[in-house]
């Protein structure tokens, strides 16, 4: 049986990511929310997150990259960054 393609969600929100940045959020809603990971530490054998910037995007492609920034942040972990996030992303998408 083949493996079916699963997307990882967080909060009801698709998360993906590519190289060092993550994407929260759907295309298809008015915004979604770019973490970009700045540094990170090495913990034993695993390299963990210790600085991410923190975007929250408007997804109209008509507009100029420098227009969709709505707000921005950094953030000392991928934990506080996501969990930031998923707060700006949920008042967002709320019209708050």
């Amino acid at each position: 049986m083949a493996e079916e393609n699963k997307i990882l969600t967080y909060k009801g929100h698709p998360l993906m990511r590519k190289g060092n940045l993550i994407y929260y959020g759907s295309m298809a809603d008015t915004h979604i929310v770019l973490m970009q990971i700045l540094e990170t530490k090495t913990v034993g054998d695993t390299e963990i997150a210790s600085r991410v910037s923190i975007q929250l995007l408007l997804t109209d492609p008509t507009l100029k990259a420098r227009d969709q920034l709505v707000k921005k942040g950094e953030k000392p972990g991928l934990y506080t960054a996501l969990d930031f996030g998923s707060v700006w992303l949920e008042r967002a998408l709320a019209g708050k």
